[in-house]
């Protein structure tokens, strides 16, 4: 192309760097987790990891045809924040994402007992969605900010994404709790069935203390979800519960009963097909 040609080239001079589809999709970088900052990376992508699989029941369960899209969508957003977790968590063991989903027994995994509870009704997972979104919203507002350069990455990333699941789940509470003396009637149940799990979100542990600067301290984390959360049960006209606190556990692989059979159908096919590939 000629000088006076590329002057009025609406395209300009474009080049397009090569990426490699699985590196962008898994948030691959060059660095090597500490094995602290791998622990905490754990705790992160296995909550992701475990509440993508639960969400990805409801495709084509759900009331309606357009949430089937939603919550498969969500359900995707968080399969792809616990790639790059659980990518970046292996790097310290030398370990792949799949080795970390697959291949690792239940006390091995480190997610809350919120993410572990069961699906129930719609109301019941629109209230754990409501409490795991809302956490995740903080979450990955401070860990934006982590002095870990990775860490921080698949923060930014991922902060657009649960900004939205916050979203859908605040409506869906606010719908259901405005709507029939059923819907109302079961959103206020969900809100106290899933209530008890919330306190192991926010709980510090020796890990986060070691890693100051890196790691989102949770106990920090709990004024801006408890300021979301009470404008959202006000504006539904709902009770926040009150009552006792689940022991959790979860961060030191003590799990609610449900994990367990969860695992077996999501690791059943690569276990019982090793290193298949298609």
């Amino acid at each position: 192309m000629s000088e006076s040609e590329d002057r009025f080239d609406t395209h300009g001079s474009v080049t397009v760097d090569e990426l490699s589809l699985t590196a962008e999709l898994s948030g691959e970088s060059e660095a090597t987790a500490t094995p602290d900052v791998a622990e905490y990376a754990l705790w992160l992508g296995d909550d992701a990891l475990i509440l993508s699989q639960q969400l990805g029941w409801w495709i084509t369960r759900a009331p309606e045809l357009e949430e089937d899209v939603a919550l498969g969508n969500i359900a995707l957003d968080l399969l792809g924040h616990a790639r790059s977790l659980l990518r970046y968590a292996g790097t310290a063991s030398g370990r792949t994402e799949d080795d970390l989903a697959y291949f690792r027994d239940e006390h091995e995994f480190r997610c809350a007992w919120l993410v572990e509870q069961p699906n129930g009704d719609f109301a019941q997972t629109i209230a754990r969605q409501l409490v795991a979104a809302t956490y995740m919203f903080e979450l990955y507002s401070a860990l934006r900010h982590s002095n870990d350069p990775t860490l921080a990455a698949i923060a930014e990333k991922s902060l657009k994404e649960v900004d939205y699941h916050r979203d859908h789940a605040i409506q869906w509470v606010l719908r259901l709790a405005g709507g029939t003396d059923e819907s109302r009637t079961r959103m206020v149940r969900a809100i106290g069935d899933v209530w008890p799990y919330v306190d192991e979100l926010f709980r510090d542990e020796p890990v986060t203390d070691r890693l100051r600067g890196i790691a989102a301290r949770p106990s920090e984390l709990r004024a801006g979800f408890d300021g979301v959360i009470t404008v959202v049960l006000a504006e539904a006209e709902l009770e926040q519960p009150t009552g006792p606190t689940s022991s959790g556990g979860g961060r030191h692989g003590r799990h609610f009963s449900t994990l367990g059979h969860l695992l077996s159908e999501m690791q059943v096919l690569a276990r019982r097909h090793p290193g298949v590939t298609w």
